[in-house]
């Protein structure tokens, strides 16, 4: 239950101070830009390739409203990742990357295996796209 505090006791136990507090901010998502940006393409590939292929003029506000919200779902973390309070961490360079590898809830990654984890999704999709894209192109 809630507990009532007057005034003099919260003074007497309060310190306030207007020193800022220092705060240590990470935010590179701790995996190389390439590969947030290659997840990106894959999702704006397999929507052009199927906007290319279609070619139907109702689908371009639908197709639209999918390339903005991916734009949107990649560009605000993006953004997020630059904010203030400025952060002294830095996404990890693919070298660093391959080196040593990425700590997840389910364990250690090898690059190879967090790339794997991370790509697998957004190249099955494109793969999809391409199939149907070759159907479309054969009937």
């Amino acid at each position: 239950m809630a507990e009532h505090i007057s005034q003099q006791d919260l003074a007497r136990i309060a310190t306030i101070t207007d020193a800022p507090v220092a705060m240590k901010v990470d935010r590179s998502f701790g995996l190389p830009t390439g590969l947030y940006m290659a997840t990106a393409g894959a999702y704006l590939a397999f929507l052009t390739l199927m906007a290319s292929m279609l070619l139907n003029p109702g689908l371009v506000i639908p197709l639209a409203i999918c390339a903005l919200s991916v734009v949107a779902g990649f560009g605000v973390p993006t953004i997020w990742a630059s904010m203030k309070p400025e952060s002294d961490c830095r996404p990890l360079t693919f070298g660093q990357f391959k080196h040593r590898g990425i700590n997840t809830l389910s364990g250690h990654l090898t690059a190879a295996e967090a790339s794997i984890q991370v790509l697998i999704l957004p190249v099955l999709i494109l793969a999809w796209g391409i199939a149907c894209a070759v159907i479309i192109a054969l009937t």
